[in-house]
């Protein structure tokens, strides 16, 4: 399978691309960092995109089940897949080869 936005990547039985599975782990830190699911401004300004591209990010995330949320609720993202299938955030800059 192919798409635009990179290779489609398997862990476990679920299927996300790269773009997808760094939208999926900013989720995840975000809300372990603060308690409350990122606003999709946070995601445009963490990533540098335009709010439709953060938006279509989302709305296909919660098309392919990785996600679900609350119809008019802000912030009520909920992830829906285990976070020891999601990918660490390129950002952080962690090598696992590597020793801390």
């Amino acid at each position: 399978m192919s798409r635009k936005s990179g290779t489609v990547r398997r862990i476990g039985p679920h299927r996300f691309t790269q773009k997808q599975g760094q939208y999926l782990a900013f989720i995840h830190v975000y809300a372990h960092m603060f308690r409350r699911a990122p606003a999709e401004a946070d995601m445009q300004r963490h990533f540098g995109v335009t709010p439709p591209s953060v938006h279509q990010m989302v709305v296909g995330l919660e098309r392919d089940g990785l996600i679900s949320r609350q119809p008019g609720v802000a912030r009520s993202i909920n992830i829906l897949i285990p976070s020891e299938d999601l990918p660490i955030l390129d950002w952080l800059q962690i090598n696992p080869s590597k020793p801390l």
